[in-house]
This record gives C-alpha cells, sequence and structure tokens, in this order.
C-alpha cells in the first residue's frame, strides 16, 4: 500500500532540472510550478551561467541550498522565512537575484526590500530583486504591492521582464 501511495504522490510532483543538471521533484501545485520555471526558464534568459543557491519547496524549505557559498558571500546564516523562493548568483557579473514567486503571498514590497537588503549589508554581491508571477492576471492583483526599484518577471512571457527602476531604463525603441 505504502510503495502505491510514493507512486500516486510522485506522478502529480513537478518535476525540476537544476542549472547544474540536478534534477528534484518539488511537491504539486501552483507556486512550485512557477518555481520551476524560474529555474528552467527565467535564469537562462535573464540571469545565463548563474548558480542556484537556494530554493525552497513548499513541503522542504531547504531543498536546495549552498550554505558555503552563501557563507562566502557574507550572508547571515540562513533561515527559510529570511529568503525570497529563489537566490540565484552570478559570479561574472557579482549579482544576487532574490525571487519571490508570487501565487497566493505577496511580492517584494518595500519593506520586503529593505529586508533583502539587510541580508546582503555585509557583502559585496549587488542584488537584484525580481518578483515571478505565473500570469498578468496573478501580476495585476499585486502591482500596488512591489517596490520600486525591482524587476517583474512573469512565466507566461518569459522573456520579457518589467523594470520598476525609473529612467535606468528610459530610452527610445527601435
Amino acid at each position: 500500500m505504502k510503495l502505491q501511495y510514493e507512486r500516486q504522490r510522485n506522478l502529480v510532483s513537478v518535476p525540476i532540472i537544476l542549472p547544474n543538471g540536478e534534477q528534484f521533484n518539488l511537491s504539486p501545485g501552483d507556486h512550485n510550478i512557477l518555481q520551476k520555471e524560474i529555474v528552467e526558464e527565467f535564469a537562462p534568459i535573464f540571469a545565463p551561467g548563474s548558480q542556484l543557491l537556494y530554493l525552497g519547496d513548499t513541503a522542504n524549505k531547504f531543498l536546495h541550498i549552498e550554505k558555503e557559498k552563501l557563507e562566502g558571500l557574507k550572508f547571515p546564516p540562513v533561515s527559510h522565512d529570511k529568503l525570497p523562493d529563489v537566490v540565484l548568483y552570478s559570479q561574472q557579473k557579482n549579482w544576487v537575484y532574490f525571487i519571490e514567486a508570487v501565487t497566493s503571498h505577496g511580492p517584494i514590497s518595500p519593506k520586503r526590500r529593505l529586508e533583502l537588503l539587510d541580508i546582503v549589508k555585509d557583502s559585496d554581491v549587488k542584488p537584484v530583486f525580481v518578483t515571478a508571477f505565473l500570469t498578468t492576471q496573478d501580476f495585476k492583483q499585486f502591482v500596488t504591492e512591489v517596490s520600486w526599484e525591482t524587476e517583474v518577471w512573469i512565466a507566461e512571457q518569459p522573456k520579457h521582464m518589467i523594470h520598476l527602476n525609473g529612467d535606468k531604463f528610459m530610452g527610445p525603441r527601435y
């Protein structure tokens, strides 16, 4: 009976392939479907060559964590309630991508952005703040809560970003 239950449960899990080729099965649900999209779609386009430092699962908050690398970047001791859903690191750019996967809980708000800045206060990495949504409709529910000086990525249109960064990207489009 236990084997049959496990087999049924694995059928509805969300398979994910990390940038290094490692494979995991995330627990079922929209949140983990979005996390899969972040790792497999967002990262290669907007954070090419980045290393996955943290990925939490709704059932296993520390599914994937690179503790030594986080410590090497001078992050404080890690607790899942401090980190966003996905953390990527580009060694080439020395950027850390803090990515919140929003399906029911909030985006990177002004308060959350300050909390994330506190994580890197002793580090020389440059933080990039991204709130990810599965659909534009999901984004519409939270648009007023998203902080300025952040990015928004929507999985249904994976090759585009919404930049909430003032004049940083202002200019003519051809």
